[in-house]
């Protein structure tokens, strides 16, 4: 097969003044590719409205938090932004994280670190939004809303907002292994000896 060489873009800091650039690089290689799956992870709900806005047309999944991530019965994800991303044609998944779950509550109680803990802070060394756009993939194709082998555009960031966008193949969690990061579209890289 022929090689190709594919753009990625370099944000001198991570955070949500990127989501603007970050939504516009992420329309812009989905059309190029043709791919109609977009994920994107949100806590209020506010790059999930922008996302399904931008994305028009397209099958998008906002992935909340799951439900007590703050503590019990508290939900993130505001009525209004709900509301937003509904209106927009985007599907709202809330389910438990894929590096969360038991292995963070053995963690809190027994003072120890599970494996998927270990994955996650793995990812982490690319950058946060590299860990969550693996974790949205998992979580969405554990839900059946993305077809497993089929590449999709994840869209994630660094506390709030959006800064990194990329090309996943999802997998089910009992194959992450094979889970597959394909493309790099952008993301934070603060320290980079380019911006000195």
């Amino acid at each position: 097969m022929p090689e190709f060489t594919a753009q990625t873009v370099y944000f001198h800091q991570p955070g949500k003044a990127n989501t603007a650039r970050t939504l516009q690089l992420a329309v812009e290689r989905a059309n190029q590719l043709n791919i109609n799956t977009i994920l994107v992870a949100t806590t209020s709900g506010e790059s999930g409205k922008q996302t399904a806005q931008a994305f028009q047309g397209k099958n998008v999944i906002t992935v909340s938090h799951a439900c007590g991530y703050k503590g019990p019965n508290t939900q993130e994800l505001t009525r209004e932004n709900r509301a937003a991303i509904e209106a927009a044609g985007a599907a709202i998944l809330t389910c438990q994280h894929a590096f969360g779950g038991v292995n963070r509550a053995l963690r809190k109680q027994l003072d120890t670190t599970g494996p998927d803990e270990i994955i996650a802070n793995t990812l982490r060394i690319f950058g946060e939004g590299m860990k969550v756009v693996a974790e949205i993939a998992i979580m969405a194709a554990d839900a059946g809303l993305v077809q497993v082998g089929e590449p999709v555009l994840c869209i994630a960031g660094t506390g709030r907002g959006a800064d990194m966008a990329a090309i996943v193949l999802p997998v089910n969690t009992y194959a992450f292994f094979d889970l597959k990061i394909l493309e790099v579209i952008c993301r934070p890289a603060p320290g980079h000896p380019a911006f000195d």
